[in-house]
This record gives C-alpha cells, sequence and structure tokens, in this order.
C-alpha cells in the first residue's frame, strides 16, 4: 500500500477511483478547503471542479453557489450530519456528512456524499408501487387459494369425491404426480390443490403447456440459458422453469407432446434433480416437485415409440385418473350454478335457467367436459338478456343430446319394427315436448311443420 501511496501518478489514480462511485462526492479539509470532486457530484450539482477546487466551502456558500455546508459543524463535532442543499442551478439534493480522523483523533478530512434528491423521491415511488404490486400478488394467491377451496365444495358426485380424498393423501408427499383424463377435465385445478395441500404450499408453482411451447424453445424454456447462448438471447441469461419453481411445483401440462429428445432430458432432470442451461456446462441442482398431467394413453404411446418407456415409468408414481363430466352426473348442476355465479358477478347481470334446462345439461354429454360448461355459460350470460334461460335458448345439438328413447322399449324382442319405430316416435316426441315445453320450438327443432308434430302428439296421447 506504502508503495501505491509513493506511484508519482497517485493523483490521477485517485480521482479515477472518485469517478467510478455512483454517489456524487466532495472532500475538504478541516479548514473547510475543497480538496476534490468528482464526475457524479458535477452532474447532481450542475457545479464544475474548476469553479470550486481550492476554495472554501464557507466561500461558496457566501458566493451563492448552494445555501447549505456542513464541513463546520462536523470538524466541530467530529459527527456524521446529513441536511438537503440547493445549489447555484436550483437544484436540490441530499447531503450525508462523515468526518475522517488522523492517529491522534483530530478531524482533518470531511467526505460528503451527494444524491439526488428527485431520485431518491422516484425510487422511494417506485419501491412503494412494487409493494403494492406484490401485495396484490399476494392478495390475488389468496383469492385464488380460497376460489379452488370453494371450487373444490362443490364437488358432489362419488366418483370426484374419492378422487380428491386420494389426491389429499398423494399431495402430502412428494411423490411424482401423473393426472390423466380427457381435454377439460380439469386437471390444472387438480394439480393446483395437489400444490396447496402439499409441505410446499408456501413455495412457488408453475404450470408449463407442453403443447404450446416451439419445439425450438422448449429446452431454454425448461433448463434456461446462459449469455450468448443463442441469437436473440437475454445478455444476461435466463433462468429456466425448473430453476424459477425451486422448492416449489412444477405442473408439466400435456406431457405426451413432449418431442422425444426432451423426453431423456426431462428424465434425467427428475432423476437427478439436476440441470444444465443452454451454452452451459456448469450443472446446476434444484429441488421440485412434479404433477404431470396428458388426455393421452401413455402406455400405448410407448408401445407406438412415441413416448419414452423409462420417463413413462418415472412419471407412474401416483397416477390419477379424472373422470369426464357425462360420468360424473353429480357434479353436472353443482358446476353449472358455480359458473352461472361468476359471470354473473363478472358482468353485473343475475340470469337463471329453468328446471327443463337442468334437465338439458344432465342429459347433454358435454365432450368438452368442463371447459367446454364455463365457457358455454360464459357465453349465454354475455348474448342473453333475460332474467331466467329457457330451452329455447340452448343450441339445438344440446337438444338433440337430451332426448332419451326408452330401451326397454326398445329392446322388447315380442314387438315387431313397425311397433318399435311408433315406440321411438312416441319417446322421441314425449321427451322433445318436455325439453322444449312446447310444439312450436319442437317442430322449430326437427325442422317439420307445427300441424305434424301436433297431428302425432295427438296419435300419442300426448297432448
Amino acid at each position: 500500500m506504502n508503495e501505491f501511496l509513493k506511484r508519482p501518478d497517485i493523483k490521477k489514480l485517485l480521482e479515477g477511483i472518485l469517478d467510478v462511485l455512483s454517489d456524487g462526492i466532495y472532500v475538504s479539509d478541516a479548514k473547510g478547503k475543497t480538496l476534490a470532486v468528482n464526475r457524479m457530484y458535477e452532474e447532481l450539482t450542475g457545479l464544475k471542479r474548476e469553479e470550486i477546487m481550492g476554495k472554501l466551502v464557507t466561500d461558496l456558500r457566501n458566493q451563492g453557489k448552494f445555501d447549505v455546508i456542513l464541513n463546520p459543524e462536523i470538524v466541530c463535532t467530529g459527527q456524521k450530519k446529513s441536511s438537503v442543499q440547493l445549489t447555484k442551478e436550483g437544484r436540490r439534493v441530499i447531503l450525508n456528512g462523515y468526518p475522517v480522523f488522523d492517529e491522534s483523533g483530530k478531524v482533518v478530512l470531511v467526505v460528503t456524499f451527494v444524491r439526488d434528491i428527485t431520485l431518491l423521491s422516484q425510487l422511494q415511488n417506485q419501491i412503494a408501487n412494487q409493494q403494492e404490486v406484490i401485495d396484490k400478488f399476494h392478495e390475488a394467491q389468496n383469492l385464488d387459494k380460497k376460489k379452488m377451496q370453494n371450487d373444490m365444495a362443490i364437488f358432489e358426485s362419488q366418483e370426484i369425491l374419492s378422487l380428491i380424498k386420494t389426491l389429499d393423501k398423494v399431495a402430502k408427499t412428494d411423490a411424482t404426480v401423473l393426472l390423466l383424463g380427457e381435454t377439460g377435465v380439469g386437471k390444472d385445478v387438480f394439480s393446483r390443490r395437489i400444490h396447496e395441500r402439499s409441505l410446499r404450499h408456501n413455495e412457488p408453482f408453475f404450470k408449463v403447456d407442453c403443447s404450446t411451447i416451439p419445439e425450438s424453445l422448449i429446452e431454454s424454456e425448461l433448463f434456461g440459458y446462459e449469455s450468448g447462448a443463442f441469437s436473440g438471447a437475454n445478455t444476461k441469461g435466463k433462468p429456466g422453469l425448473f430453476e424459477m419453481a425451486d422448492k416449489g411445483t412444477l405442473f408439466l401440462d400435456e406431457i405426451g407432446e413432449l418431442p422425444l429428445m426432451m423426453q431423456s432430458k426431462l428424465l434425467r432432470a427428475l432423476q437427478d434433480q439436476e440441470l444444465i442451461r443452454v451454452g452451459s456446462t456448469k450443472v446446476r441442482k434444484f429441488n421440485v416437485r412434479f404433477v404431470a398431467a396428458t388426455n393421452r394413453d401413455l402406455e400405448e404411446e410407448v408401445n407406438n415409440g412415441r413416448f419414452r418407456g423409462d420417463l413413462f415409468y418415472r412419471l407412474r408414481v401416483a397416477v390419477l385418473q379424472i373422470p369426464p363430466l357425462r360420468e360424473r352426473q353429480g357434479d353436472i348442476l353443482p358446476l353449472a350454478g358455480l359458473f352461472f355465479e361468476k359471470y354473473n358477478a363478472k358482468y353485473r347481470k343475475d340470469i337463471t335457467f329453468t328446471k327443463e334446462v337442468c334437465k338439458a345439461f344432465q342429459n347433454y354429454k358435454w365432450p368438452g367436459n368442463v371447459r367446454e360448461m364455463d365457457n358455454f355459460i360464459q357465453s349465454l350470460i354475455v348474448t342473453r338478456d333475460r332474467e331466467i334461460l329457457d330451452v329455447s335458448d340452448l343450441p339445438h345439438y344440446m337438444l338433440r343430446d337430451a332426448i332419451h328413447m326408452d330401451q326397454t322399449s326398445m329392446n322388447d324382442e315380442n314387438k315387431s319394427l313397425d311397433e318399435l319405430m311408433s315406440d321411438y316416435e312416441k319417446n322421441l316426441l314425449k321427451n322433445s315436448l318436455e325439453v322444449n315445453g312446447s310444439v312450436a320450438k319442437v317442430a322449430k327443432l326437427f325442422k317439420v311443420d307445427r300441424t305434424t308434430i301436433f297431428r302425432k302428439a295427438k296419435k300419442y296421447s300426448l297432448l
């Protein structure tokens, strides 16, 4: 250090050190003589070095260069001091002055750090805004948790109640879970239930839809990448979803859509809880609980060579099959009521539905499952103005599914074809009239004249 101080260019080096600091620096001696200022000080105050170097701070104040000085009081008391200073340029800055002592304990220098009060105010506002965003995020998370709990509470079918009971047992472990079921059955909802009922519930939950990420980007999205890994990459690199979900849960939706190459890398990540970012050789550890979901028959995919058998067996630890909505009759009306309540509140309406609509909902097959019902009811709320919806507000395809014939009469081996056809026509008209409520609506449904429906209804004593 002593050799460094003896260098002839020491003054230039010290000035360089001051100039790299992000705060403005003002150095004065015990008499108040200005010894050094840095480039940031010039920018913050508008005062140039040649204006103030070698001059007393008291003289500079008297000349109106600035209105407040700290040096005399700090030299006198030996204590640090802070104040707000207004410069000649009309700029307001914050001063934080500190004494520097010699070996005898005497103040020999005063070093003052100068900061832009406007910038500090902006930073405070940014922090306040960020805190508000964080608060809203936590509030939204809590609302999502409550919403999910309410959504779960509406299930009434024995199939789903039994599934939830098993799911809650599995959730308390760290086992990998594989959710199976048709598109739209609610695999996303059940994956979140697993996370919320696990020991990781206070940690992150991330969902990645494997079917929507381009094949060329899947690896970098999951594993992250280093700076310069590829054209257009972030110059600082980027962590992948595995790292972002560390200590939490990662939900891999539609895992059956992953390319075979990525299946191999995913298998290693699942087994070792390690990854290597794209463009890097460094191995990074992570700690994630995996939940996967698919609407495909993975065993068949393995047999056809489209899915790795070793990955399938690694995923097949806790397998939960979510039944389609058509097999859960007890959930149809509770779910419909939930979605009516949800979208009535969202669009500030108060729309309800008749018993006939209830019957149509229960008889409809719902090929798109819960997702179809959600979107369908939202459409009804948005497009209808009446307070009570009737079957006339439902599409024809839904009403056709709602019509059931009497299977007993149709399977009677003692009846002729004419008798069976007559029974079929009678049951078809009977159910159509019950669902639609009028001859005119049934005629419109089957694209015939009202007199035809009226005549046939009379024939079978339905009117």
